[in-house]
């Protein structure tokens, strides 16, 4: 037992690096790490044989202070961009290759994933990609309405227009990200502004429940493509736009505002 206990703790850390960095998908594949064998990939849900062509990740560097955190925001990022198709399924060891890392990491932000819902176990297989219908993102732009326009209506009404001022630069990054195309990117200002803005309520569960239907809102439909530029320079506009709104307390327009930025498609 020892032994087995020592094998498994050998395999989760340290992840092996290449220059110093894990290699995201899409790099060579050379000096991976295979899967940890306490326990055979078969009865992890982890068949490879058959599996059709993963995605062709763009490369992100990404440094080691954390390789579990890097791991999974590279798959969120891909998530978001629509390089993981909804509805296909992925092993952690296929994975794990174009990662450059041990398929423990992997595993542990695929069930990270599932927990949010990103993802679903598929027995013997692997994880397959959550696909969002329509109504389900509807759904999703209800709770979000429900929950943080009461709160944005009551900051509008008690916090100062010079902290409002200070959100300036975060609206300014989501605008810039749109203005790229870049929609990775754009879905992570996104998530910083509107934390920022919450953040102002001093409600920390407001905050983890809003971030977490905010994720939820931003993977691609079942089958679609990923949101049209213009979209994405609307919806940036409209964080300007938020800020303006709550610096002259017209709470008819943050209300107005709110609402339609979350049945957008930057969320």
């Amino acid at each position: 037992m020892e032994q087995g206990g020592a094998r498994e703790r050998a395999a989760e850390e340290p992840y092996p690096l290449v220059d110093g960095a894990a290699r995201v998908p899409g790099q060579p594949r050379g000096g991976v790490r295979a899967p940890s064998p306490a326990c055979p990939p078969a009865a992890r849900g982890e068949h490879t044989h058959g599996e059709p062509p993963g995605p062709d990740l763009v490369p992100r560097p990404v440094r080691r202070h954390s390789v579990r955190g890097q791991v999974l925001q590279a798959l969120r990022t891909a998530l978001v961009g629509g390089d993981l198709v909804p509805g296909r399924v992925y092993s952690a060891p296929t994975l794990a290759e174009r990662f450059g890392v041990s398929a423990t990491p992997v595993r542990e932000a695929m069930q990270r994933l599932a927990s949010e819902g990103a993802v679903e176990v598929v027995p013997n297989r692997g994880f397959r990609v959550t696909a969002r219908t329509p109504r389900e993102l509807a759904e999703l732009a209800e709770v979000r309405a429900l929950i943080e326009i009461p709160v944005m209506l009551r900051l509008a009404r008690t916090v100062p227009a010079a902290r409002w001022a200070e959100l300036r630069p975060l609206a300014e990054a989501t605008g810039a990200a749109a203005a790229r195309g870049d929609r990775a990117h754009y879905a992570e200002t996104d998530r910083a502004f509107h934390r920022a803005v919450l953040a102002l309520a001093g409600n920390e569960q407001l905050l983890v429940v809003a971030d977490d239907l905010h994720r939820r809102s931003q993977w691609p439909l079942t089958n679609g493509p990923a949101a049209r530029h213009g979209d994405l320079v609307a919806d940036a506009a409209e964080h300007t736009a938020l800020l303006d709104a709550l610096v002259g307390r017209d709470l008819t327009v943050v209300q107005t505002l709110v609402r339609e930025h979350f049945t957008g498609s930057g969320g």
